[in-house]
């Protein structure tokens, strides 16, 4: 029957990853394809049309495409944006350069912030200004606006941000001047800030406009180029773009504001974890996704992620609502490598797609993390995906050994101390984001994905006494799983400095209703059923003398109780900071709502008819865990492990997507979700 699967794609640095569900039946489908950095939408197309052939259906019958991306991200770290200008208030050229005068690296004198993508000679000034209360104080110069698109068509720029003083309180200036450019340059690329992001902070408004007006041209090219070869193929389906934040957005939205995708894979694997622990009634968890270039750790409180507004993406500061994830580079192509001091380290170099680990055959000539476990018998040798990726064991020990030599140990060896390092530093990344912020890590269940994640989970979980670990059914496309259950979603803001007082209550409503109104509008334009449609309100709040705000929930989205809101302020105050001075002026940055649809409901697939609650190993083999020797080790199919299962450790359990370790002492129970349950054996004294 027509319109009867949903598909999640999410790309990442080494694999593209895609998983189709069958609404009626709850069937799944997996695929997952090497990437091709140089264009993503080749991976894409392919493993769409690899995945309907293997799984028997036609893409004209998938009703809804979510796509995760990580394409604005690498072109950042790649510089292979758009030849780019900017425009701003005269004598604040430079603003992108000077920042906050601060150092990136405080123990390194010489170290310096990555110079702006617009070159000091393609940023231009015009003669406006816009005061603090948002009046007028220069009106703007026309003729000063003509003179500057002769200099942009004379540089013949791909792309122009345009960042006024104080345009977040009145974007007329800059309007003005963008449908100005637009019509006397129609073929250049036009962001202006008062659309990207509308808030105060003039460096990071001015610094994330310009970022999104470099990626708009490859992006767009490449959002049209998807949805010209997806629509052919499945016409009917709906594509949507998952944003950092966690929602998808549509393709005319994504080409408009690529800025927003910068962590659309990450926000998409924390929207597949919170699916997952909802499924397992697991209400905190801490998410750990390893994958082949880099491990992406969140922290999830009451089946809830915190967003996160000040990040910096590929070293330049983005100012926009992202999902709050740490990114350490730790993954499974990560190389191990000497330092000056002669000490191994691991990471953040990788191997990449190609040529990949050694294992892989494609010419990787130094060790990888993946190589290591290859050496220590904890990946089958018969290769990865299914069998469908051969893994060449010979040289992972060739490569391992390299290190083994410089070290002057044996080859076992070598390969735990690579696995030790790569887990001292995904540690430290969850650290960062439990113990840090006043979170025990005991308190928390750790959840491991990502094709790497279940292989050193252990590691992790024993170093921060974590006692259980929560496997999804699917911990190697749980990104493209996470698409499937998401929901539409827009982020509106109105950015203006409100003294928390009697005078508050009518401007805020004032506010409020704006973006209500606003909220509104766009529910009519995703087409988001009445029922389904849902909206959050939060305030931004400090203290008149902090830099640094609070997001506070306003409950009910009623802005008018305002000594509520000032007690919620203390109450998270308190919990981020340890105190609260109720004698202290309050003040009100920003008002933000998120109007979204409802998130879509998948069940558990069904499970294989040949499983079973007492599952026999399909193999035995020796594999090095922490111990002196090899452990002659049972190799388990997931597969046929049915609900109620329950296994000791040593084991392995593979999968199409992964590969799960038990360790001796370990206990593991598949739940009624078909995710597994190890509770660890070992103490952590």
């Amino acid at each position: 029957m027509a319109g009867t699967w949903t598909i999640g794609v999410d790309v990442g640095g080494t694999f593209t990853d895609l998983c189709a569900i069958e609404c009626d039946s709850g069937r799944i489908a997996l695929n997952k394809v090497s990437s091709t950095p140089a264009n993503p939408a080749e991976a894409i197309i392919a493993g769409l049309d690899a995945l309907a052939e293997k799984a028997g259906f036609d893409l004209a019958d998938v009703r809804a495409i979510g796509h995760g991306t990580t394409v604005a991200t690498n072109a950042l770290i790649q510089r292979t944006g758009a030849k780019v200008a900017m425009v701003t208030t005269r004598n604040f050229r430079d603003l992108v350069e000077i920042g906050r005068q601060i150092r990136p690296k405080m123990y390194d004198l010489k170290a310096d912030f990555p110079p702006p993508l617009a070159p000091r000679h393609l940023r231009f000034e015009v003669t406006e200004r816009v005061g603090a209360d948002g009046a007028v104080v220069e009106p703007l110069d026309m003729a000063s606006v003509d003179a500057v698109i002769a200099e942009l068509r004379a540089e013949k720029v791909e792309a122009v941000a345009i960042a006024f003083l104080f345009a977040y309180l009145n974007p007329s200036h800059e309007q003005a001047v963008k449908a100005r450019i637009q019509d006397a340059l129609p073929n250049v690329a036009v962001s202006a800030s008062s659309d990207v992001m509308p808030e105060f902070r003039e460096y990071e408004r001015s610094s994330t406009t310009l970022l999104n007006a470099y990626l708009q041209p490859a992006f767009a090219d490449y959002m049209r180029t998807l949805e010209r070869e997806v629509a052919a193929r499945s016409p009917g389906s709906s594509l949507g773009v998952n944003q950092s934040s966690g929602g998808l957005m549509s393709v005319e939205t994504a080409r408009e504001f690529p800025i927003r995708t910068a962590m659309s894979g990450p926000a998409a694997g924390a929207n597949g974890a919170i699916h997952i622990a909802m499924q397992s009634g697991i209400a905190n968890v801490i998410t750990f996704d390893v994958g082949g270039t880099s491990a992406d750790v969140a922290l999830i409180r009451d089946h809830t992620i915190g967003l996160a507004f000040d990040r910096d993406v590929a070293e330049f500061p983005v100012r926009m609502p992202m999902v709050d994830i740490n990114t350490v580079g730790a993954g499974g192509g990560s190389l191990a490598w000497f330092d000056r001091d002669g000490l191994m380290k691991v990471g953040p170099a990788s191997a990449g797609a190609r040529p990949g680990p050694a294992c892989y055959g494609r010419g990787g000539d130094q060790a990888t993390v993946t190589d290591a476990n290859v050496v220590l018998g904890r990946l089958s040798t018969s290769g990865l995906l299914g069998g469908d990726m051969s893994l060449d064991v010979d040289a992972s020990f060739r490569v391992v050994n390299k290190v083994a030599e410089r070290l002057g140990v044996a080859v076992e060896t070598a390969a735990r101390g690579i696995l030790d390092v790569m887990a001292a530093n995904m540690v430290r990344a969850i650290r960062a984001i439990s113990v840090e912020r006043g979170h025990d890590p005991r308190d928390f269940a750790l959840m491991p994905f990502g094709g790497a994640g279940p292989l050193h989970a252990e590691a992790c979980a024993r170093a921060l006494g974590i006692r259980q670990i929560l496997v999804p059914l699917l911990p190697g496309i749980l990104c493209a799983e996470g698409l499937l259950v998401a929901g539409r979603s827009e982020s509106l803001v109105r950015s203006q400095r409100i003294a928390l007082d009697d005078r508050a209550g009518p401007l805020l409503s004032r506010l409020a209703d704006e973006m209500r109104a606003e909220a509104e509008s766009w529910f009519e334009a995703e087409a988001v059923p009445e029922d389904e449609r849902s909206s959050k309100l939060v305030a931004d709040m400090r203290y008149t003398s902090q830099n640094y705000e609070l997001q506070i929930p306003v409950g009910g989205n009623s802005v008018t109780d305002l000594e509520a809101l000032k007690q919620a302020f203390f109450e998270a105050h308190t919990q981020a900071y340890g105190f609260f001075n109720p004698e202290d002026p309050v003040e009100i940055m920003a008002l933000r709502m998120t109007p979204q649809g409802a998130r879509p409901q998948i069940g558990s697939p069904p499970q294989s008819p040949t499983a079973s609650r007492e599952p026999r190993p399909k193999a035995t083999r020796p594999v090095w865990f922490t111990g002196q020797r090899a452990l002659d080790t049972p190799v388990y199919d997931r597969a046929e492990l049915a609900s109620g299962a329950e296994l000791s450790g040593p084991a392995v359990i593979d999968q199409f997507d992964s590969t799960l370790l038990l360790f001796p002492g370990d206990r593991a129970r598949v739940d009624d979700a078909l995710n597994i349950l190890i509770t660890r054996g070992e103490t952590d004294l």
